[in-house]
């Protein structure tokens, strides 16, 4: 069975909304991802951990779209933690430089600290 495009959950732990994509991030699933962020963010969440653990690949636009949550959370006052990164997501950010520019953690539970 192919693997889904894109699936999104979520669940809250402590002060934060942890966020799982699951599947790939290409650019056909970037505008699906972008309003299902949309749509969790309304209710004035900042505070956000993405568990990329389900993650098997994401495009430009796909690192585009971490890169803008990433700015909105902290312009909003609150943060954005990176969790639990398969390794093609690990070797994106490494070459684009944001391991250097956003916050990342090797899973949720260390996220959570």
């Amino acid at each position: 069975m192919p693997e889904p495009r894109l699936a999104v959950t979520h669940r809250t732990e402590g002060e934060f909304l942890v966020i799982i994509p699951r599947g790939r991030l290409d650019t056909y699933a970037t505008s699906r991802f972008e309003d299902a962020l949309g749509q969790l963010l309304a209710e004035g969440t900042v505070r956000i951990i993405l568990d990329c653990s389900a993650v098997s690949y994401a495009s430009s636009a796909g690192l585009r779209v971490f890169l803008a949550l990433a700015k909105q959370m902290k312009k909003a006052g609150g943060c954005c933690r990176f969790a639990a990164l398969t390794a093609p997501l690990i070797e994106l950010f490494e070459i684009s430089g944001f391991v250097s520019v956003l916050e990342i953690h090797e899973s949720v539970a260390e996220a959570l600290r």
